[in-house]
């Protein structure tokens, strides 16, 4: 056999064994490619831009061509060509759908570049939620169990919209809160069982079982209730289709007729809600609504939001009773729902990769926001006339998001590479608990719930993952409890959610075991104490912006103490039976009841009148007589509103 023979020979034997090997590889690759969804097709299609048409056809080239086209975008952006880089950004993420940081690169692009280079606290909202829709609607579900993707759009919705960077941010949160108040509608009612965190869990998760359980079609939706079918024939015959639109017009009208000025609603509703209007209150589909409305939101939550019910169910029982209109609700769906869906890429060689834990980051902040303003009590009706940013919202600590930071740390410590604890004596994640355990000491402690203070001043003491760095902490901690806060508190006096908490409690501690009680020294002392606290705040902190003069950043609670206690305890008597509630209004001063009578009247009036008609028992208002001065107060609050919406238009002119 000669030489070239042999050359042959095992050249021909290594083209065998590579065309084995590749067969392997090959079908090894595909089914990673498959499991991770990573498959698609290079296709051009009928109505794509040239750059996506040219892109395709470069073949191999294709990544030079991206590149001119990302450096073409920035200076899109830099020019002022906002809507022009936004279509070329599209351009790009169809030629790379399956490269997350492409994604995540045009996201922040819209989100924070292009949105802070606009003028009104408006096209800055239209700005953010175009990043927020190019993550939710086009770059997850073009690559589902990818975490970057997962982990920036939790971000976006945690420090974008309810973090205080932004000068227009008080905006955002009443803009987020409009939408799912559409969207779901209002949460379930407040009352003294929620005190009770298993109690108010499950009502939270039963009601989001209402839309889980809705029917999926129009015809499933005729066999649970047969009036359906007209009424949705009836929406359509006036333009109105069963989506998103039709709850914007049912939430409208139906928060409207509520408010003071209900009667003139029912009168004159005006083009927008007039012929749903007659609909909604015609008693014949009074059994249809129920049944179209429960339909009609899951579709728009699994359609238009990509969100599941079951899972937003699942997180209620694992987290806590969370309020969809908070920013921190969705910071935490989509960080969680990433960690869940990625798990099937984690191995060994990615583990320490610093996106499971940035994501479990978000996660555990969402949890602390849930914790600080996760009981929120907005003014629905007031912004929809007004579209103002000073429409009342007013964002309360949630004590039940206490314990919930506890049940996740070990999980999310256990994907921490840094928190290994036999790696090092110093812990993120266990310094960050410890800060939160703090802050929840200090809180119960405002709000003059001396037991639970004391329970999470014990936990943080003896909490066993505690970090071993501070060889002073042990004497620290050892302090008696009312020196532990007032030191807590001394340097921390201008951090909003310090501030907030420490208003919000002491001023629900001054009606719980103050006017609820009948102490009415305790009242005086958590009162004052409010008051104090909200007024060293706003004289460190409180600055306006040029986007948004009619908030400030950090303005988390309403700059005028009155508004802030007297929002506080109109919430604070929806959640009383009509007897405690009476004896509250009774023992409280005229500026409390003058907030708290507009909304003792749109719980009860209606129930009592019909009580008192029937049986002889006391009419409203010689329960809740009317407090002196409440038509000048309601002029006012209108002023207010008027004078809010002219700001808003003059900012929008300019």
């Amino acid at each position: 056999m000669t030489r070239d023979t042999r050359i042959q020979i095992i050249a021909a034997l290594i083209l065998v064994g590579c065309l084995v090997a590749s067969t392997g590889l090959t079908t090894a690759l595909s089914g990673l490619a498959g499991r991770s969804k990573l498959v698609y097709t290079d296709t051009a299609e009928e109505g794509q831009t040239w750059e996506v048409s040219a892109g395709i056809a470069m073949g191999a080239f294709r990544g030079i061509f991206v590149n001119w086209l990302w450096m073409r975008a920035n200076e899109m952006k830099e020019d002022g060509k906002y809507y022009e880089a936004i279509e070329l950004s599209r351009a790009i993420t169809r030629l790379q759908p399956r490269f997350p940081r492409v994604w995540v690169f045009h996201a922040w692009n819209l989100a924070y570049n292009i949105s802070v280079a606009t003028q009104t606290a408006d096209e800055r909202w239209n700005w953010v939620m175009a990043g927020i829709r190019l993550l939710r609607d086009e770059a997850i579900p073009a690559n589902p169990n990818d975490l970057l993707l997962h982990k920036e759009l939790g971000w976006i919705y945690s420090h974008k919209i309810g973090g205080w960077t932004d000068d227009a941010n008080q905006y955002y949160k009443r803009r987020h809160a409009a939408e799912w108040t559409v969207v779901l509608g209002p949460p379930p009612a407040r009352e003294p069982a929620d005190r009770d965190r298993d109690y108010a869990i499950k009502k939270y998760a039963d009601w989001l079982q209402t839309f889980a359980d809705a029917p999926t079609t129009l015809e499933e939706m005729a066999r649970v209730e047969p009036t359906t079918t007209q009424l949705v024939e009836r929406l359509v015959a006036i333009n109105v289709k069963p989506d998103l639109s039709l709850l914007d017009r049912y939430e409208t009208y139906t928060h409207l007729i509520k408010g003071y000025g209900g009667a003139a609603a029912k009168r004159n509703p005006g083009p927008f809600l007039g012929p749903v209007a007659a609909l909604i209150e015609d008693p014949a589909y009074a059994k249809a609504w129920p049944v179209l409305l429960r339909y009609v939101r899951r579709q728009v939550l699994t359609d238009r939001y990509r969100m599941e019910p079951d899972r937003m169910i699942r997180y209620t029982h694992r987290f806590g009773p969370i309020d969809w209109r908070t920013p921190a609700a969705h910071a935490l769906y989509w960080s969680s729902r990433g960690v869940e869906t990625s798990q099937s890429r984690r191995y060994e060689g990615n583990k320490r990769d610093f996106d499971f834990i940035n994501s479990d980051r978000v996660t555990v902040q969402a949890i602390q926001d849930l914790f600080r303003y996760g009981d929120l009590y907005f003014d629905f009706a007031a912004f929809r006339l007004s579209q103002s940013s000073t429409a009342m919202l007013f964002a309360v600590p949630n004590p039940a998001f206490v314990q919930s930071y506890g049940d996740i740390l070990d999980d999310a410590a256990s994907r921490s590479w840094v928190d290994n604890p036999y790696d090092r004596g110093y812990r993120p994640m266990a310094a960050g608990y410890e800060n939160f355990l703090r802050d929840a000491v200090c809180f119960f402690f405002a709000r003059g719930d001396r037991r639970s203070a004391e329970q999470w001043y014990q936990r943080l003491r003896t909490w066993e993952g505690i970090n071993i760095n501070d060889p002073l902490r042990r004497v620290e901690l050892s302090a008696p409890l009312d020196d532990f806060v007032s030191r807590e508190l001394l340097d921390r006096i201008g951090t909003p959610n310090v501030a907030v908490a420490q208003v919000n409690g002491a001023l629900l501690g001054a009606y719980t075991a103050g006017l609820l009680a009948g102490d009415m020294d305790i009242f005086a002392a958590q009162f004052e104490y409010a008051s104090r606290f909200h007024k060293a705040f706003f004289e460190k902190q409180f600055r306006t912006t040029n986007v948004d003069r009619g908030s400030a950043r950090m303005e988390m609670m309403p700059s005028d103490f009155r508004e802030a206690a007297g929002i506080v305890f109109a919430q604070f008597v929806m959640s009383l039976t009509p007897e405690a509630a009476e004896n509250v209004y009774d023992r409280a001063s005229n500026d409390l009841r003058l907030y708290a009578y507009g909304v003792l009247e749109a719980r009860f009036r209606q129930e009592m009148e019909a009580i008192a008609k029937a049986e002889g028992t006391r009419p409203f208002e010689a329960v809740f007589p009317p407090p002196p001065g409440l038509d000048a107060f309601r002029a006012d609050q209108q002023r207010k509103l008027d004078a809010a919406k002219a700001r808003e238009q003059g900012a929008e002119l300019k």
